[in-house]
Order: structure tokens, then C-alpha cells, then sequence
């Protein structure tokens, strides 16, 4: 079978590092990364998956991977690159890109809390990037599927306050009549980049599918997220172990392998530009998870909560069963077993010099 062209932008970031090795196991796709780096780790210092440099041409650089599989990286603002070949902005010294024939549109500004609420207007910058993204798609690219990355974030924040748990389901974001107000400029983003990939689906005939992961984690997550940075107080076994705020908010814990094949199913099962959650369906409060932790680690401590650090909507969990019904597909790995895989983590990082912090 000829190989299929694959494009992940933003592709360095955490996700896209787990998203590139899940399309390499199809051992049918070439993969193409275009990140500016700000956040995202050069694919020379990737983990996994393992690459080999194997050359530049053209500011194109190419890896391998062990078993001979393809990967092409360009460094670049995704934003910039779309306008350049757009013809709406300076030439760029990169070849034009190839046609794909899928896209997984992850480029943003993404962190935790301090992030989100410390420096909304830089994280608002994904307005533009989105809009960039889609122009491009539509006029230029034309890939035959699309996949957009947005998040839990853009549902109402109404819907997620304290004592008033409700599971969100993909109908209570309606364009058509009331959106409601989401989290902050990265909800206000993803709403729109959503907004944005309708209108691809409807009036540019592109095929576009969208997915509002929940709380995504795992080992190798950055520790300013909130798993990773309990985990390494957990296996530093202090007492008592920290988490942000009361501890009581709760979010709905997914793992990153389970989000890549939720994106994956989306990007070939929608077309329209509608969305489907990813998520368990389960809220668990900080606090919980913290004490599974300690559990997993096998000590005694007492969870205590924080003052003055950023903690977001009190309550945060999906309903599954659009996702279930639409993908044939629910998450595989079990909170205790991925949150093992974080603790086992923690304790690696604690060896090459990581120290826990709040």
C-alpha cells in the first residue's frame, strides 16, 4: 500500500510525541511535524518514539525511526508557515508541503493553571493560529481528513460549578442557539477553532473531526501538570502531600495512549465537524487521586490542599456514551494502572535530579 501523508502540527508537544508513535505502529504513514518549539522537545531528544537524524535539506529535517519509518520536521510558527504558502505572508526558505491525507491540528498554547489564568492573551494567540490553520486547509492543503484537538475547556463553565457535578455531553455546546461561556481564553479558542472546523466541513467541503479531550496525562507529561507534579511528591514520600486548592475540584483522567487512539478513530469515522468527547466518565477529585497514589507508592500520608495557586472549575467529567456509541471504542487503561506508570515515572525523575514542587 502507497504510504499515507501524515501532518501533525504542533507535533513536539506531548501529545503529539504519543500521537506520532501511535500512527508509526500502523507502519503505514509518513509522518510530517511542524513546531516552533516554544513548547514542544526537538525529535532528537525524543524518548518515544526513538529517532535517528538522517539529514537536512531545504531547513527540512528528517529522522528515522529503528525499524526504517520516515519522520520530517520543520521548525516553524505553523502560523507563519500557513500565511507563506497562503502567499499572504513573506516566502519562507521551506518546500512547499506535500498533500496529506490526514491532519491532526494540535499547534496551541497549552500548560497548566498558571498558564491559562496568568497569561490569558498569550494563550489567545490560538485564535489566530486556528484561523491561520483552516484558511490554509481550505484554500491551499485540501487534506482528505482533519482532525482539530480542541478541549473540555470550551464547555460553559456554568455547567461545572461547585455541588453541581453534571457529566457534559457534546449537545450542550450548540451553535446554533447558546454556547454558554467557557474556561477563560484557551475555552474561548477552542470554541472557535470548533466554530471554525464547521465551517470547513459545511462550506469548503473538507472532512473534519473534533475531540474534546478531558484531563489527559501520563508518564512523561510535563511536571507543571497536576498528575506529574503529585506524583513526584508522592514518590519523594513526603507528608503530607500537597495538591493545588481545596483538592476537592474534580476532573474526568484520561490516558494520553487512549487520547491518541480517540483522535485517531475521529479523524477517520467524522466528517462533519462535530465533536466527540474523550473521557471516562468518572470524577475524581485531586485528593482521590492523590491518595491512590500514595496507595500505588504503598505509604502513609495525609492529602492536604493549598491557598493561592490557580485550580480552575470546581467539576469537570464527560459523558462517554455519544464517544462510545459514535467510536465503538472506550479507554483501556484503568486509572491505577496509568497512575502506576506516573508514580513508576516520578521516581525516575527523582533520580535525575527532578525536585517536587507545588
Amino acid at each position: 500500500m502507497e504510504k499515507q501523508q501524515i501532518l501533525i502540527t504542533g507535533g513536539c508537544g506531548f501529545v503529539g510525541r504519543h500521537l506520532t508513535a501511535a500512527l508509526l505502529a500502523e507502519n503505514n504513514n509518513e509522518i510530517w511535524i511542524v513546531d516552533d518549539l516554544s513548547i514542544g522537545r526537538h525529535p532528537s531528544k525524543w524518548e518515544t518514539p526513538a529517532l535517528v537524524a538522517a539529514g537536512t535539506d531545504d531547513g527540512v529535517e528528517h529522522f528515522r525511526t529503528a525499524d526504517g519509518q520516515t519522520i520530517h520536521f520543520l521548525n516553524s510558527d505553523f502560523a507563519v508557515l500557513a500565511y507563506a504558502e497562503l502567499k499572504r505572508g513573506p516566502a519562507l526558505h521551506f518546500p512547499m508541503l506535500p498533500k496529506f491525507d490526514e491532519i491532526y491540528h494540535l499547534a496551541s498554547v497549552v500548560g497548566g493553571r498558571m498558564i491559562i489564568d496568568g497569561d490569558p492573551l498569550a494563550v489567545g494567540i490560538d485564535l489566530s493560529i486556528d484561523a491561520a490553520f483552516f484558511l490554509w486547509a481550505a484554500k491551499v492543503n485540501r487534506p482528505e481528513r482533519i482532525l482539530y484537538a480542541s478541549s473540555s475547556a470550551s464547555y460553559p463553565i456554568s455547567l461545572q460549578r461547585d455541588g453541581e457535578a453534571m457529566a457534559l455531553e457534546e449537545a450542550m455546546i450548540d451553535f446554533g442557539d447558546t454556547l454558554g461561556k467557557p474556561d477563560f481564553t484557551y475555552g474561548w479558542s477552542k470554541l472557535t477553532g470548533e466554530y471554525l472546523g464547521r465551517i470547513a466541513a459545511k462550506q469548503y467541503g473538507l472532512n473534519v473531526g473534533v475531540v474534546r479531550p478531558f484531563s489527559g496525562y501520563g508518564e512523561d507529561q510535563d511536571p507543571s501538570y497536576p498528575v506529574p507534579a503529585i506524583a513526584l511528591r508522592v514518590a519523594a514520600r513526603q507528608k503530607p502531600v500537597r495538591v493545588w486548592g481545596s483538592g476537592l475540584q474534580g476532573r474526568d483522567f484520561v490516558h494520553i495512549d487512549d487520547c491518541c487512539q480517540a483522535c485517531i478513530r475521529t479523524a477517520r469515522k467524522i466528517t462533519d465537524g462535530s465533536a466527540v468527547n474523550i473521557g471516562s466518565g468518572v470524577l475524581t477529585s485531586f485528593r482521590d487521586l492523590a491518595r491512590l497514589m500514595i496507595d500505588i507508592e504503598g505509604y502513609d500520608a495525609d492529602v492536604q490542599g493549598t491557598d493561592n495557586r490557580p485550580v480552575g472549575v470546581a467539576q469537570r467529567y464527560c459523558n462517554p456514551e455519544h464517544m462510545e456509541r459514535t467510536l465503538g471504542w472506550k479507554p483501556e487503561i484503568s486509572l491505577r494502572d496509568g497512575m502506576s506508570r506516573v508514580v513508576a515515572m516520578a521516581h525516575r525523575r527523582l533520580e535525575m535530579g527532578f525536585k517536587p514542587e507545588l
